[in-house]
């Protein structure tokens, strides 16, 4: 049964960041603790658990009066596609409501718009250039 929640254990935070390097910056060459941003303290952090085996990852901190940024959403290469990033979007979202924000924004890099689409996100704007290949856009949810 897959269960999502945030790290509490040592090798919880291990399997968080060993995802978050190898999905989103080891293919472009990125070196080990890239994966980790100044304000994670600030952030909520959830995980996708299976088996005791880490399947997906993603942090959300407060970017606006009554707004969440989502960042750094990863799943693991074999278990795209199969729901867990659904399940990690709706628990950050839940979260969100809890804290009373009612709009999440996010960076969403172009191969990952049509999932957030599928789930409720509308493309605000054209965004950045990652390592100068991978086109973001802007996407927003109002909750």
């Amino acid at each position: 049964m897959l269960e999502i929640k945030s790290p509490q254990t040592d090798s919880d935070w291990k399997a968080y960041y060993a995802l978050r390097f190898n999905v989103l910056r080891e293919p472009w060459n990125q070196p080990l603790g890239s994966e980790v941003l100044a304000d994670e303290d600030q952030a909520i952090h959830a995980i996708a658990v299976k088996d005791g085996v880490v399947l997906g990852v993603a942090r959300m901190h407060e970017s606006a009066e009554k707004q969440g940024q989502v960042r750094c959403v990863a799943t693991a290469t074999a278990a795209q596609g199969k729901g867990i990033g659904k399940a990690i979007m709706a628990y950050l979202e839940k979260k969100a409501i809890e804290k009373g924000w009612t709009e999440i924004v996010l960076e969403a890099r172009e191969n990952a718009v049509p999932f957030y689409e599928a789930i409720g996100y509308t493309i605000v704007a054209e965004s950045y250039l990652l390592f100068g290949e991978i086109q973001h856009y802007r996407m927003k949810k109002r909750l």
